[in-house]
């Protein structure tokens, strides 16, 4: 299941009921100084070269990872989430400093972001949780779920840094509900692939659930995973209804709800995109 994410001025964890398995797969330490986005800035040849200035935006590199962590590690680098989701941030805005996202091992700790040092941290840990989870639900392979967890997760960690950087007046939970529309927001502003996988992560936050109910459930910051899912559902189909009809009468999506799912989908879109008037690169 998704690790739970580490305490911190602005965060906790990442990720999650039954009877929508088949509708939501429908469609679908020490660093190693490895990084992955070099933008070269002066004429090397020049006998006095222009000092390079500071990266402002989101910069990719991976730590070496533990022992048991290797294959993981590998499969992030093969699999490139990290790369494309830092990509699709740069493009669309510029937050003023670097932000890293760093892959490294976590020991259980979990994905997160951290204030203090601007940096996304990937866990390769998260990889093999993620796969065991869809792997105990029948799923395999579980490579491409993998992947979409790991960019939704992404981009939830990604609004906090932006929180983080526009200085916005949230608490706890309201800043997790607007780190999980952020995520949502970014991945419906790419289309059918992004809507495929908002659906994967639909369905991680529905095994989770269910793996919680067995266990007691996880108290945290988040809204209860079943509730996050109906979220991300109502924004997917409000975003996309005639790409998406089978999401308009599920346990989670009742039609009163659906109804109004075009309207709350705005309000997502409108508001994130008001809050990064100031950084934006493109509209």
């Amino acid at each position: 299941m998704r690790a739970l994410e580490r305490h911190s001025p602005w965060r906790v964890p990442s990720r999650a009921w039954v009877g929508i398995l088949a509708i939501v797969l429908l469609g679908g330490c020490s660093s190693s100084g490895d990084v992955t986005q070099v933008r070269p800035t002066s004429d090397p040849t020049s006998s006095n070269p222009a000092p390079a200035p500071a990266h402002r935006g989101f910069m990719v590199r991976y730590e070496e990872p533990a022992p048991d962590d290797r294959n993981d590690a590998a499969f992030l680098r093969s699999r490139r989430p990290m790369e494309t989701v830092a990509e699709a941030l740069d493009t669309f805005v510029d937050p003023g400093r670097e932000i890293s996202v760093v892959g490294r091992s976590c020991n259980g700790e979990g994905s997160a972001y951290d204030p203090e040092t601007r940096r996304i941290e990937v866990c390769y840990d998260d990889v093999a949780d993620e796969r065991a989870l869809f792997e105990r639900a029948g799923h395999r392979p579980a490579d491409d779920e993998v992947v979409a967890v790991m960019v939704e997760t992404l981009y939830h960690e990604a609004g906090h840094a932006l929180v983080d950087v526009l200085n916005l007046p949230f608490d706890d939970r309201a800043e997790e509900d607007a780190a999980d529309r952020f995520a949502a927001f970014m991945l419906l502003r790419q289309g059918v692939d992004g809507e495929r996988r908002l659906r994967a992560a639909v369905e991680e936050y529905r095994l989770s659930a269910a793996e919680d109910d067995e266990t007691d459930g996880r108290k945290d910051e988040h809204s209860p995973d079943p509730v996050r899912a109906a979220n991300h559902l109502c924004y997917l189909y409000g975003a996309a209804p005639d790409r998406n009809p089978d999401l308009r009468n599920t346990g989670l999506l009742p039609p009163e709800r659906a109804a109004g799912c075009g309207t709350e989908w705005a309000d997502v879109r409108d508001t994130w995109m008001k809050a990064l008037t100031p950084i934006l690169r493109t509209r």
